[in-house]
């Protein structure tokens, strides 16, 4: 009797040491995220650069991050899932080690990219390692706490993030991740079970290139309208490119024995609810992560560490809120829950345009709560939404194009945001004054960089350039509140109605503790 349980407690205790080491490795990289955006205003400082390199900060490890994840996935489900995610978070720990000693924006830049392919490793190995740890309602419970891990990255990220700036310059928030990569692969790597997928059919490369192509013209572009306008041939000529591609893409995944998108799955009203609820989230949280820290450093001259408790008010609630709408299923649909706080985020959008437009930080803080309430409602339910309304044998491929469709999502959302103010800043500006440097000024205030664009505007005061940014950004959250609303319309009837798909009972069962 003493063999048995002592057996028991020993897979118990590699469980837990396994599931600690996936949602270690899982909190870096929303803190990655967070913390560049929070670095990004102390990095101009040091290292100079044009706006555009800087947005690339945030946008290269976004857009390698979702253009990779599902092409990790079949590597991992081919190599192995231990061995994929101990090289994704190992060489993601090293790649924040060399950004903590770059001198030049490029480097930064071009590393972030890289580190974006093995977060995804990291990703994709973890989820698949956790899947074959864990069974049943424990599973479900298992990507529950991954879930929070994440939420614990972002609610922390910013304040983290600014105390070491504010102590110790922003190399420490890259080796910060480098710290606690270390520290997850220490704590439970080495007790993964490795584990393959006997029938995988490798990676779809066809797929996988015009993809992350596509992808890459696409967010470019966007990129590039503030600084050469939506008329230029620059811009055209990629958004047509990644027109084309979307069309080789869509042309070669319903022709191959093995694709890495199976586009059927896009049959079921629920499944297409369902990829919405990350497009919104993306729009109406996550682009705030990045804009607000911006507003706060640069516009408002707050320092880092005041910048990061600001932003507590936004994330806090993603501690806690996700874990109540699941409780929350037991008397309310997950799309009723899902619509309910995309609302709720919409309204906080809206109350926190006036506030802007009135330059009030104090104001900021409770629509900024109400945006964090309302936008953990459907972030605690879409993941267990993504696998709940397809087949449960196709569970698998749902919940990689879910995670693609999130972070690339994530990823473009910035990248149109970021067009969107910077386009705003500039009618501003020309409203007020005329020259060259118009057009550079707008693209400087945009990313937060006041002194910058005083310096190219040398007859605007700090006030009036401080007045046009907020009524940039309050246009701007003006379109945020119309995108999350459509959002929410898309999702209610995409949802509608009880039935799931054949074969998923049972996990939608296991959505509710």
């Amino acid at each position: 009797m003493t063999q048995p349980k002592l057996h028991s407690a020993s897979h118990a205790a590699g469980q837990l040491s396994v599931l600690f080491t996936v949602c270690l490795a899982g909190m870096i990289m929303p803190l990655n995220f967070v913390s560049g955006a929070v670095a990004t205003p102390a990095i101009a400082r040091e290292l100079g650069g044009s706006a555009q390199a800087l947005s690339w900060i945030t946008n290269a490890f976004m857009l390698t991050f979702g253009c990779f994840l599902m092409a990790a996935g079949a590597l991992a489900d081919e190599f192995g899932r231990k061995k994929v995610f101990i090289c994704g978070v190992a060489g993601f720990g090293l790649l924040s080690l060399l950004q903590s000693f770059s001198t030049s924006l490029l480097a930064i830049d071009l590393l972030r990219g890289v580190q974006g392919i093995l977060a995804a490793a990291a990703l994709a190995g973890g989820s698949a390692a956790l899947a074959q740890e864990f069974d049943g309602p424990a599973r479900t419970r298992a990507f529950s706490l991954l879930g929070t891990s994440f939420g614990v990255g972002l609610a922390f990220g910013p304040f983290v993030a600014g105390l070491l700036i504010a102590h110790f310059g922003w190399r420490s928030v890259f080796l910060s991740s480098t710290v606690i990569a270390l520290l997850s692969l220490l704590t439970g790597a080495w007790r993964m079970q490795e584990s393959r997928n006997p029938d995988a059919a490798g990676i779809d490369w066809p797929g996988t290139l015009s993809f992350t192509a596509m992808l890459a013209l696409l967010t470019w572009a966007l990129m590039d309208i503030p600084q050469y306008g939506m008329q230029s041939p620059q811009v055209l000529g990629m958004l047509g490119g990644a027109a084309l591609l979307l069309a080789l893409f869509i042309t070669v995944e319903l022709r191959v024995k093995h694709p890495m998108l199976d586009l059927s799955l896009f049959r079921f009203p629920r499944f297409i609810g369902v990829q919405a609820l990350p497009l919104a989230t993306g729009f109406c949280f996550v682009v705030l992560l990045v804009i607000l820290p911006m507003q706060f450093i640069g516009i408002a001259g707050l320092s880092e560490q005041q910048a990061g408790l600001m932003m507590m008010a936004l994330s806090l609630p993603m501690l806690a809120v996700p874990l109540m709408a699941a409780w929350l299923t037991r008397w309310l649909s997950a799309g009723v829950l899902c619509t309910s706080g995309l609302v709720l985020a919409a309204l906080g959008l809206w109350w926190l345009s006036v506030a802007v437009r009135a330059q009030d930080l104090n104001q900021m803080i409770l629509p900024m709560l109400l945006i964090g309430l309302g936008t953990g409602l459907p972030w605690g339910l879409m993941d267990g939404l993504s696998v709940s309304v397809v087949p449960k044998e196709r569970a698998g491929m749902a919940t990689g194009i879910f995670s693609t469709t999130r972070v690339a999502g994530e990823g473009i959302s910035l990248a149109t945001v970021g067009a969107l103010l910077a386009a705003f800043m500039h009618g501003g500006l020309t409203a007020h004054f005329s020259g060259i440097n118009v057009a550079q000024a707008s693209q400087r205030l945009a990313t937060g960089d006041l002194f910058q664009a005083r310096r190219l505007l040398p007859d605007a005061s700090v006030s009036q350039l401080q007045q046009i940014y907020g009524a940039s950004l309050h246009h701007l959250l003006l379109c945020l509140v119309a995108i999350t609303l459509a959002s929410a319309v898309v999702v209610l009837f995409a949802m509608a109605g009880k039935e799931t798909a054949p074969g998923t009972a049972a996990v939608q069962k296991d959505l509710s503790p």
